[in-house]
């Protein structure tokens, strides 16, 4: 390579390529080259081509743009950058930015670029989390409480690490088929006869049937939009969490995700790692952190999905904060429909984080009285406390 290669500019490059990774953003190592040779290719001598470079070669998700845009400004903050570029000359790291409300995407970037010493740091060390059959639970009661969208990335990936021991406990329901029981069920008629003439007509005792317990299946329509993306991803961990638990309650977890179009993710959640599985949504989901049609993608689902998958008695989760864009009418309708055709129809809403929340918009007032439930899912406790609520409400006579 070009003396560009050998001067402090390529190691300012990986300096930041590893910010970005540490902020949340994947970079790989073919990305990190080909942003070198871009910035070869076409100079440094102006910021904002130099912003470009970067931002063209390194980024492939729009969700990571305000991230990476973040970052880039905290990396090169200094005023005098390309002449201190051209100097060979690092650029400083510093904090001494009076401290603000950061969104979401710029505390992470800080995260990521934070160089404090950890033994001179007055705040305490975060605890780890506690690992749990029933449900992964942090001691730390600040990070339970804390809205995922408020989360830094280091926060996030620790409140990933609890979901990920989460359990949804509910009772078996009855199935079609019958065994033998002792003492419950119908009676068993052909059994009755059997016995019968083998005492040559003489009926001692009448032989019963009960249904064989079979476990529901768990169907989650989640939104994808932009006002629900943070929440969003932790619950497809929650959704992959559920369908990759040691005992599982459920019997199949079916996943959907919807914004302008319904897309079945069931398989991508189907691989074990989550990483993984997360990956693989995110290729198969092109409407992520677009618009929202909910009433067209309950609509869909209805005429294409519901057949397969709820003939079995199926729980709904429709996660969702209820902004509709589209015609009521429709959602009302196809709401209703998904209601009758599900064993209980649940909706699932962040905005519910906020004290005193009514369903102002459309969409939730179209939705409130027609589902069974409506519980929160914006942070730790919340989910907590939506594994309490449903491992009570979800229970079946057997």
């Amino acid at each position: 390579m070009t003396e560009l290669a050998d001067g402090r500019l390529v190691d300012n490059i990986l300096h930041f390529t590893r910010a970005l990774r540490k902020a949340g953003v994947k970079v790989g190592t073919a990305q990190v080259e080909t942003a070198i040779q871009a910035v070869e290719a076409t100079g440094f001598g102006n910021r904002e081509d130099f912003y470009a470079t970067l931002r063209g070669t390194l980024i492939t998700r729009a969700a990571d743009l305000d991230v990476f845009h973040q970052v880039f400004g905290m990396f090169w903050r200094d005023p005098e950058f390309l002449e201190s570029i051209m100097h060979m000359l690092s650029p400083e790291l510093r904090d001494d930015t009076p401290p603000r409300a950061p969104e979401a995407a710029a505390r992470r970037a800080e995260n990521a670029l934070s160089r404090r010493d950890k033994a001179r740091d007055p705040v305490a060390p975060r605890e780890e989390i506690v690992q749990d059959a029933a449900f992964s639970w942090s001691e730390n009661v600040v990070l339970r409480r804390k809205d995922f969208e408020q989360m830094s990335a280091e926060e996030m990936a620790e409140a990933e690490r609890a979901i990920s021991g989460l359990t949804l406990p509910v009772q078996p329901m009855p199935g079609r088929r019958l065994r033998a029981h002792p003492s419950q069920g119908r009676a068993d008629r052909a059994a009755t006869v059997r016995k019968a003439v083998r005492r040559g007509g003489e009926i001692i005792e009448i032989p019963r049937q009960a249904p064989v317990p079979r476990r529901p299946d768990l169907v989650a329509i989640c939104d994808v939009s932009g006002s629900m993306s943070v929440y969003s991803r932790m619950m497809m961990r929650y959704l992959h969490a559920l369908s990759h638990a040691r005992k599982p309650n459920w019997g199949t977890v079916h996943a959907f995700t919807f914004g302008t179009e319904l897309t079945n993710v069931t398989r991508g959640l189907g691989k074990r790692d989550p990483d993984l599985a997360l990956a693989l949504v995110g290729q198969e989901v092109t409407d992520w952190e677009g618009g929202t049609r909910i009433g067209a993608a309950l609509d869909r689902f209805n005429k294409a999905w519901s057949r397969r998958v709820l003939g079995r008695g199926a729980i709904v989760l429709l996660i969702t904060d209820g902004l509709e864009r589209g015609d009521l009418s429709v959602l009302a309708n196809a709401a209703e429909r998904l209601s009758r055709s599900s064993k209980q129809f649940l909706w699932l809403n962040p905005l519910l984080r906020y004290d005193g929340f009514e369903p102002l918009a459309g969409g939730a007032r179209t939705l409130l009285p027609i589902v069974d439930g409506f519980h929160a899912c914006h942070s730790l406790d919340s989910l907590h406390d939506l594994t309490e609520a449903l491992g009570a409400d979800a229970r079946f006579p057997v």
